[in-house]
C-alpha cells in the first residue's frame, strides 16, 4: 500500500499566483525617478488583482503616500490598509455619498457641476477634493469649457479642490496627436486654475514629454504591464502564474482533444491536463492560441480551455508528469503577450485574475 503524504497548498487549489511586493515598489521608483515628480499609485480593482490590502501598504513603506481607487468601496477597502494615505476615488461623486467619503476621508474627484456642488454643500470643506477635466476621452469630466467657466466659482473653494486632473486617450501611442492637443487644452484650464496642483501623467504619459505636472499617476506600469509598447519594457515582472499538472497522457494520431474536439492529433501525442480554467480567470478566448511553459518547454494550449482545466501539447516538453508545474504567466510569458495571444490586453489578465489560486507574496 502506498502511503499519501499531505497535499500540497498548489495541489489544494491547482494553481499558485506569485505577486513581487518588491517588484511593484521598484516599478513605482521606476516610474518616479522617469517622471521627476511626486508619484501617486493607482490601486483600483483590488490593486490590478494583486490585493490592495498587501500592495498598499508595500508602496506605502516604499514612500509612496497618495493613491487613486474607481469606487467609494475600493476607497473603504484601501482606507483600512493605508489609514494615512490620500485616497482618491475616480469615478466621482455617487448622489448622496458625500457623508460616507467623509467618513472614510475619501477624496471624490469630481467630474461635474452637479457634484462639485454637492460636495461643496455637503461636505463644507471637511475634505479636499479634486477636479476632473475631460480634455477628449468623452467618458468622465467636464468638458474643458465647462470647466473654464467654473473657474473662480466660489463652490470650487467650498469644495477644497486641490487637484487638477485629465486622462490621455492614447498615451501608448506617443505619435498620435491626440496627446499634445490633451497636453494643450489641459494647459489652458490649469492657467485658469493657478495654486492647483496638476495631474495627467498615466503609466505611458510619464513616458510623454510634457506630460508630467505635479503628480504622476501609473497604474497598469506598477504592476508589469509596459508602458511603452513596441520598446522593450522597462518595467519589472510583478506577477507569476503556475498550474499543477493533475494527468499526463498518450494519444495516437487523430485522437480529439477537449469539448467540440476542436483539436485533433496530427501525431502520437503526449498531453498535458492543468487544474485552472476560465472560473479561475484564465481567458477562453486563448484557446488554440497561448502555451504554457513546462520545464522552460514552450506547450501549445489544445482546444477549448474549459472552466477548471487546459490541456496542453507536452510531446516535446521531457519534464512533464503528473505534480509538476506549468507556468501560464512569467518567463517568457509576461502579461502583454499573454493578453495579445487572448486577443485582448494584458490589463484584462491582471484585473480578470481569479480567487481559487493560493497566492503568495514575496520581496
Amino acid at each position: 500500500m502506498v502511503e499519501a503524504g499531505p497535499v500540497t497548498e498548489i495541489g489544494a487549489h491547482g494553481a499558485r499566483l506569485t505577486i513581487d511586493l518588491g517588484a511593484i515598489a521598484a516599478n513605482w521608483r521606476t516610474l518616479g525617478d522617469r517622471g521627476g515628480a511626486p508619484c501617486a499609485a493607482v490601486v483600483k480593482a483590488d490593486a490590478y488583482g494583486c490585493g490592495v490590502s498587501r500592495v498598499g501598504p508595500a508602496l506605502w513603506v516604499a514612500g509612496c503616500r497618495t493613491f487613486f481607487v474607481a469606487h467609494l468601496s475600493e476607497g473603504i477597502a484601501a482606507r483600512a490598509a493605508l489609514p494615512e494615505a490620500d485616497i482618491y476615488i475616480l469615478n466621482g461623486l455617487p448622489p448622496g455619498a458625500a457623508e460616507a467619503f467623509a467618513a472614510h476621508a475619501l477624496r471624490p474627484v469630481l467630474g461635474s457641476v452637479e457634484e462639485v456642488s454637492e460636495w461643496a454643500t455637503l461636505s463644507a470643506g471637511r475634505l479636499p477634493a479634486a477636479l476632473h477635466v475631460d480634455t477628449g476621452m468623452n467618458r468622465l469630466g467636464l468638458p474643458v469649457p465647462e470647466a473654464l467657466g467654473l473657474a473662480g466659482d466660489a463652490r470650487i473653494a467650498a469644495a477644497g479642490i486641490d487637484l487638477l486632473l485629465s486622462h490621455f486617450v492614447s498615451a501608448e501611442t506617443p505619435e498620435d496627436p491626440v496627446n499634445a492637443r490633451q497636453i494643450a487644452e489641459f494647459a489652458r484650464v490649469r492657467a485658469a486654475y493657478p495654486g492647483l496642483r496638476a495631474s495627467l501623467a498615466n503609466s505611458s504619459g510619464i513616458f510623454l514629454i510634457g506630460a508630467q505636472h505635479d503628480l504622476l499617476r501609473p497604474g497598469y506600469a506598477l504592476f508589469g504591464g509596459n508602458p511603452t509598447p513596441g520598446s522593450a519594457n522597462p518595467m519589472r515582472p510583478v506577477v507569476r502564474l503556475e498550474a499543477l499538472i493533475a494527468q499526463v497522457r498518450e494519444v495516437e494520431a487523430g485522437a480529439t482533444v477537449g469539448y467540440n474536439g476542436r483539436w485533433t492529433a496530427p501525431r502520437p501525442s503526449r498531453l498535458a491536463t492543468l487544474s485552472l480554467g476560465y472560473a479561475d480567470g484564465f481567458p477562453r478566448a486563448i484557446s488554440g492560441r497561448g502555451q504554457a511553459l513546462v520545464g522552460g518547454v514552450p506547450c501549445p494550449i489544445l482546444g477549448l480551455v474549459s472552466m477548471d482545466l487546459i490541456i496542453l501539447d507536452v510531446t516535446d516538453a521531457p519534464a512533464a508528469r503528473r505534480g509538476a508545474t506549468a507556468v501560464l504567466i512569467g518567463g517568457g510569458l509576461d502579461i502583454d503577450t499573454v493578453g495579445r495571444s487572448a486577443g485582448t490586453i494584458g490589463y484584462e489578465i491582471l484585473t480578470g485574475l481569479g480567487s481559487r489560486y493560493v497566492r503568495t507574496y514575496v520581496n
